[in-house]
């Protein structure tokens, strides 16, 4: 018999059977946004208990402390206040030790005036860059118009081209044996010659430019900007004169002093920020009193200094500058009379022998490329030896030598 759960046909009286309910169908995409929601959910209350704000990344806690200053040990009382301040160049990274404010102002020649009398803690001052920039030339205050151009002269303030156009020295670190300055001539008439002069050799190297070369003034500022002090080659009459002529405007012992003068101020009118004449020849023109005379004197009274070359043992020059009491110098070694490697280097350590012996030494060497080079090379060495580099400025100016 069969029986039908239709209604229609249901015999009355009787229950139908309990249906079986069916659970809803759901889209996956309700299914993955509900279960994503879970999972928030769930993060969201673990992150609240575990009160972990880093999310469970790796952290390391350290602990910082503040330590405190190192005692400075008590200076020896001095007759001035310490300041224990000391510039520090590039070139020299090392801590110094710590110097009173006497023998810091002796070294460098700073008078620090000080209006409280009460000195600061002791420090270190570390200069970037290059320490030793040559002033601007031409100062304003040093130059007057003449006849053949701009010239040098001694400011109203007593201000003189030597002491403001020279190259700054800074004070050794350890003990000096001796100073040695070297002046290398013959610049300006080649410019390739000039700019490998000026590129390696080190900066106290004194460069001597000739008047005749084109496009000087550049060339001169380029040298100073690089930190090279700058003397002025004067042409001077040599014995074999004019077999042997060292150029136009060359001073002559026959000419008279007016024109003497005359050319001398030409010379002079070629290029400004020179701190002082160096003769080119000349051994019969330094040899008379009456010829070298008045140029010494004119170069005196323009606030420069003069360089005897060294070349003529005649030369009038250091006795006269001596007389006259004018900032003057005497070289010891032409370093490249015969322009080869190993003879050069044999003067140049002649040049440190006779360092040793007196305190200073000045050698003098024309601009060739063997002498750029070897010069170059024996100056890497030199402070290793216990010599210092000066410009030739700083053995005339402190009174050393002439």
């Amino acid at each position: 018999m069969t029986i039908s759960h239709d209604e229609l046909t249901r015999p009355l009286g009787l229950e139908p059977a309990t249906r079986r309910r069916r659970l809803p169908v759901l889209p996956w995409s309700q299914i993955v946004v509900a279960g994503s929601g879970l999972v928030c959910l769930a993060l969201a209350g673990w992150l609240a208990v575990a009160r972990d704000p880093d999310g469970g990344e790796p952290v390391v806690v350290s602990r910082i402390e503040r330590s405190k200053p190192q005692a400075q040990p008590v200076a020896p009382p001095a007759a001035q206040p310490d300041t224990g301040v000391r510039t520090v160049t590039g070139e020299d990274q090392s801590t110094p030790e710590r110097a009173t404010a006497a023998e810091l102002e002796s070294a460098s020649g700073v008078k620090v005036v000080r209006g409280s009398g009460e000195a600061p803690p002791s420090i270190v001052i570390r200069v970037p860059g290059n320490p030793d920039k040559l002033a601007p030339a031409p100062d304003k205050r040093l130059i007057e118009r003449g006849r053949q151009g701009m010239l040098p002269k001694i400011g109203p303030d007593g201000a003189r081209p030597l002491e403001v156009y020279a190259r700054p020295v800074v004070p050794p670190a350890g003990k000096v044996v001796g100073r040695i300055a070297i002046v290398m001539g013959g610049m300006g008439l080649s410019q390739s010659l000039t700019s490998d002069a000026v590129a390696k050799l080190p900066g106290p190297v004194t460069l001597a430019f000739a008047p005749y070369g084109t496009d000087i003034e550049r060339q001169v500022g380029r040298a100073r900007e690089d930190g090279h002090e700058v003397l002025l080659q004067v042409p001077m009459e040599p014995f074999d004169y004019p077999d042997n002529d060292p150029g136009p405007h060359t001073l002559t012992a026959t000419a008279t002093s007016g024109e003497t003068l005359d050319r001398l101020q030409w010379v002079m009118s070629r290029f400004p920020g020179y701190v002082g004449i160096v003769n080119y020849m000349g051994g019969k023109f330094t040899a008379r009193e009456a010829s070298v005379g008045p140029v010494l004197r004119e170069i005196a009274g323009r606030g420069l200094m003069v360089l005897d070359d060294g070349s003529s043992a005649r030369s009038l020059v250091p006795t006269l500058a001596q007389s006259l009491k004018m900032p003057a110098a005497k070289a010891d070694v032409t370093v490249d009379t015969v322009p080869k490697a190993a003879t050069i280097d044999d003067q140049l350590a002649r040049l440190e022998t006779i360092a040793r012996d007196k305190g200073t030494a000045v050698g003098v060497a024309s601009g060739l490329p063997v002498s750029i080079e070897r010069i170059a090379a024996w100056a890497k060495g030199l402070e290793s030896r216990g010599f210092q580099l000066v410009p030739v400025s700083a053995i005339v100016a402190r009174g050393d030598r002439g």
